[in-house]
């Protein structure tokens, strides 16, 4: 056989990422892609498209297409495992078959294609193997790491040594000071030390008056010596933290006399980079941390939705992956048991597609929703997350969404531009427990906004966009649903500059509620102590 290029596209075309074994263009490479959607026959069940210069084998892979070109007189059943290979690999190296996630991990699935495929021919290798040769150590990189360390460790220790060389000659300098203030004061004549004491706590029990006043001082006192230990790293200074709370206590007075709750966006001081975001970390660290066990499951789910403005539901996804953390080596040998979607989940159980990790048993999933390796000889990997199981489901039920969010823009009609805005939400959901919420809804570009404090949460401008903050929605809160109104005076002669409102949040309950039941040993039988978590995110929630 003679491979010209293995690609990850888009159903739509697009290249993801693309490694060509013999000389090729890009743009020849771009060309067959953007061709191959249209030459895929509707129902067919080949895998495989001729044209008039190559061979296309394929793959789906989820949202993406897994795809080889090869030339018209290269081995087809050789080209099929070939494929297999490639699809495994790319199943085992991505946690998830999106787009997003073969980017972050380009640089190892192209060196792992590398590895199965030499100047356009297959080497004999298996999976096993391309992981050995990926995760092969460098004797001379972990030399070069130790003297990088060590030389960190001597810099430390250089700038202790000096810190406390600055500090013995701070300490020396204030002392020889001290003496020569003695000196000078006792130079006045008999008890002209007692005098010039007495003299300068005068003069420093004026002083506030004489500042307070504006009237010049009548003499410069002497001043006291300096006994600071200088600026140090990670401490405030004593004036500064004085003149905060000075500045705290005025600031407190102003909104004593305050009559209204208004606020603009332009007085908002929050910055930027303090918001908490659901997408600026992972979601299981926004939620309250579980005990792990020797074995612990995380079941992960993430909710796409995109909405019309009245609130209408145009589409919902859910994507879900249970992950397995083994870290002890003689429970790596398990059995997991999952309980199937209720029948009272938000999300319909028929509407569910599972697909296994390529190394579990498909017919004990099958058979009895329990997922082991196919060959019970060889453990589970220990000390890593391993995805055992995907899921996923889309429906336009809108007894499914669990948020619902409206935004109701009313222009004022002098053709001045400015606009009210109505935002509110509900919990559909009442038996989700969303915490962390935040809806962002966009702003005119360089216009002031003004919006009255939420009845619920609190609200801040700035940077073009305004965020409601809330803790918890839920029904033990008591909070449910609720509104926020926003004035602008200009630049929204057209109300799209308030779209899309996005939506961030998290929960530790599931949309399907899938769950572990039990873990038993695969050898024994024996049930195994286990712990689990289970974490739902917005991850494209969007009222358009």
């Amino acid at each position: 056989m003679v491979l010209l290029a293995a690609s990850i596209c888009t159903r739509g075309g697009k290249p993801v990422i693309s490694r060509q074994f013999r000389e090729m263009p890009r743009s020849r490479v771009e060309a067959l892609l953007a061709s191959f959607p249209k030459l895929i026959s509707a129902g067919s069940q080949h895998t495989t498209i001729e044209t008039d210069s190559v061979r296309y084998v394929y793959q789906p892979l989820e949202d993406l297409y897994m795809i080889l070109i090869t030339n018209k007189s290269s081995n087809i059943l050789q080209d099929i495992d070939t494929l297999h290979l490639f699809a495994r690999t790319v199943s085992d190296m991505c946690r998830s078959l999106d787009e997003r996630e073969v980017l972050r991990n380009s640089f190892e699935l192209l060196g792992a294609f590398d590895e199965i495929v030499s100047l356009g021919y297959r080497e004999n290798v298996g999976l096993t193997q391309i992981k050995t040769f990926l995760e092969m150590e460098s004797h001379e990189e972990k030399i070069q790491e130790i003297i990088e360390r060590n030389k960190e460790m001597e810099a430390k220790e250089e700038l202790k040594r000096r810190a406390k060389q600055l500090e013995m000659q701070r300490r020396e300098a204030a002392r020889r000071g001290q003496s020569a203030f003695s000196g000078n004061s006792g130079g006045f004549g008999p008890g002209g030390g007692y005098q010039g004491v007495r003299q300068f706590e005068g003069a420093g029990a004026q002083a506030p008056v004489i500042r307070d006043t504006g009237s010049p001082a009548p003499s410069a006192p002497v001043a006291k010596p300096f006994k600071s230990k200088g600026m140090q790293l990670g401490k405030k200074s004593k004036n500064v933290a004085l003149m905060g709370e000075e500045e705290d206590d005025l600031n407190g007075a102003a909104a004593a006399t305050a009559t209204a709750a208004t606020v603009t966006a332009a007085a908002s001081s929050a910055p930027a980079a303090a918001r908490v975001s659901t997408k600026a970390a992972d979601p299981v660290d926004l939620l309250p941390s579980v005990r792990q066990e020797s074995v612990h499951l995380l079941v992960k789910e993430r909710v796409t939705l995109a909405a019309a403005r009245d609130g209408s539901l145009e589409s919902l996804e859910v994507k879900g992956d249970l992950e397995l953390r083994i870290t002890d080596p003689t429970l790596s040998k398990l059995a997991i048991q999952v309980t199937p979607a209720s029948t009272s989940s938000l999300v319909p159980s028929s509407s569910l597609q599972f697909k296994t990790h390529p190394h579990v048993d498909k017919a004990g999933w099958a058979d009895g929703r329990q997922i082991r390796l196919r060959d019970s000889n060889k453990p589970f990997p220990v000390r890593q997350n391993l995805g055992v199981l995907r899921w996923r489901a889309t429906t336009k039920d809108e007894s499914s969404v669990p948020l619902s969010v409206q935004c109701w823009p009313s222009p004022v009609e002098d053709g001045s531009g400015a606009c009210d805005v109505m935002i509110e939400f509900e919990l559909q959901a009442s038996q989700l427990d969303l915490q962390n919420v935040i809806i962002t809804v966009p702003l005119p570009a360089g216009v002031e906004a003004t919006f009255d404090a939420p009845d619920v949460g609190t609200a801040e401008a700035g940077d073009g966009i305004l965020e409601w903050h809330l803790d918890e929605i839920s029904q033990s809160s008591g909070v449910t649903s609720g509104q926020l109104e926003i004035r602008v005076n200009e630049g929204a002669q057209e109300v799209d500059v308030f779209f899309p409102v996005s939506v961030d949040f998290v929960s530790s309950q599931t949309l399907s509620e899938i769950a572990v039941a039990s873990v038993v040993s695969a050898e024994s039988s024996q049930a195994v102590n286990f712990s689990t978590q289970s974490v739902l995110s917005a991850e494209n929630y969007h009222i358009n």
